[in-house]
């Protein structure tokens, strides 16, 4: 049983491990975007810094937003940004 039980626990493990890579994904209504900065501020007070080269897909105040995003040294960056309906 035991010799079962830990080749199953281990691939389990390698498994899971990209999944706690993956990034986050959040929306809500934008409160600011500033292209010079490439930061993007929702409602909730939550400020994403954006990529290098990020194309403006319309973004204004009042408009929903889905981010995904990953924790960086201490700061949300955005991957991806969707406007949504």
């Amino acid at each position: 049983m035991r010799a079962f039980i830990i080749p199953v626990a281990v691939a389990a493990l390698v498994a899971g491990a990209p999944l706690a890579m993956a990034a986050q994904m959040t929306t809500g209504h934008v409160k600011a975007f500033d292209a010079k900065t490439n930061t993007l501020t929702l409602k909730n007070g939550t400020a994403y810094m954006l990529p290098e080269g990020f194309k403006d897909p319309g973004l204004k105040a009042g408009s929903k937003v889905q981010v995904s995003w990953d924790m960086q040294s201490g700061k949300h960056e955005a991957s991806a940004v969707k406007i949504v309906k």
